[in-house]
């Protein structure tokens, strides 16, 4: 049986009391223990760093053996806790601010490998690193302290700004422009063709050329093996901030808004509308040609053949409708079997009555 394990993290140890003043919070328990990693709760190890913040993880906190454990300072134990907590207003964001630091303090790989392809027209910025087989195409614009891993592919005309990170194996398309502060991760696919054809009397399908970009602007993160298809005419547009999972699929023409997060599996068809801030989960499919309103929420699995216009409400379900109409309609499928019988039973008491 694996067990996982805590590497060091820290370049040096850190006090709980250290830590505390760093996060405002409030040490309860022994303000000098210290630690140099991070661990799960339901893992904890001596010397390391854990968080609790979701209540369904609070019967882990009394056998853990971290040293440290950051928790919600309304956090009330219902016996003692052997480990020293560190109260703060979210425990969940601190830990994600202490991760961020230590981070952004590891150290990162520089310069610009021999084995890798640099075209003469590119233009390479400042303190940009550039990994073993990498290809980089005429008139390519690569910012400053962008750093680009092993096997990446980024095609003629090509524009990455500064401070983003492209892991192995991302391939940018011509034309396409990826803004500043942004994550790639492996296999991503920006700019591949949109999926346009057009049907002929004879059954077939001509292919239309797909003349468009796509547009990332700032502060965008893409998940493993997601792609987003170049425009027929125009850009592809990916607006800052937003943030999409692995395995996500954004079709020709389409828009995603400011700051809207995206789940796994989902797929946005061609030339859909999606507004600000919106939230979908896992396995959404939205259809195309549709505007989705600022603040949409939706749920799992929802499918959207129709345009949502009102904004900040929460749907779920085929078709997507709102989640207190699919919440009172999966009591009744649910029982579906049982309202048949009885709908049955009252037609056979009917015959039976008419038969008298």
């Amino acid at each position: 049986m694996f067990r996982t394990f805590a590497p060091k993290f820290f370049n040096m140890e850190f006090t709980a009391q250290q830590i505390a003043d760093f996060i405002q919070g409030t040490v309860v328990g022994d303000p000098s223990v210290k630690v140099k990693s991070f661990s799960k709760i339901e893992e904890g190890q001596p010397g390391t760093l854990s968080f609790l913040s979701n209540p369904k993880y609070n019967q882990y906190i009394y056998d853990c053996n971290a040293s440290v454990i950051l928790v919600n300072k309304d956090f009330e134990p219902e016996k003692a806790v052997k480990s020293t907590m560190i109260k703060v207003e979210n425990a969940y964001e601190s830990l994600a601010l202490l991760l961020t630091v230590v981070e952004q303090s590891t150290p990162k790989k520089t310069g610009i490998s021999s084995r890798a392809y640099i075209s003469e027209s590119a233009t390479i910025g400042e303190n940009v690193y550039i990994a073993p087989f990498a290809y980089i195409g005429d008139n390519v614009i690569i910012a400053d302290n962008t750093r680009i891993h092993a096997n990446c592919s980024i095609e003629d005309n090509a524009i990455i700004g500064k401070n983003s990170l492209l892991f192995s194996g991302v391939k940018i398309y011509n034309n396409c422009k990826i803004g500043n502060n942004c994550i790639l991760h492996a296999g991503v696919v920006i700019g591949s063709d949109g999926f346009g054809f057009a049907p002929t009397d004879d059954g077939s399908y001509k292919k239309i050329p797909q003349m468009g970009n796509v547009v990332i602007e700032d502060n965008v993160e893409i998940g493993a093996n997601s792609t987003v298809d170049r425009a027929t005419l125009g850009s592809t547009l990916i607006c800052k901030g937003v943030k999409i999972d692995n395995l996500v699929q954004i079709a020709h023409n389409a828009e995603i808004g400011t700051n809207t997060v995206i789940a796994s599996q989902t797929g946005i068809a061609g030339s859909t509308k999606v507004g600000k801030q919106c939230v979908f989960a896992g396995q959404v499919g939205v259809a195309g040609h549709l505007h989705i309103a600022d603040g949409t929420i939706l749920g799992a699995q929802t499918g959207v053949p129709n345009s949502i216009k009102t904004p900040n409400q929460a749907y779920q379900g085929y078709p997507a409708v709102p989640v207190s109409v699919f919440r009172r309609s999966s009591v009744v499928y649910k029982n579906l079997s049982d309202l048949q019988k009885i709908v049955y039973d009252l037609q056979r008491k009917n015959s039976d009555l008419e038969k008298k």
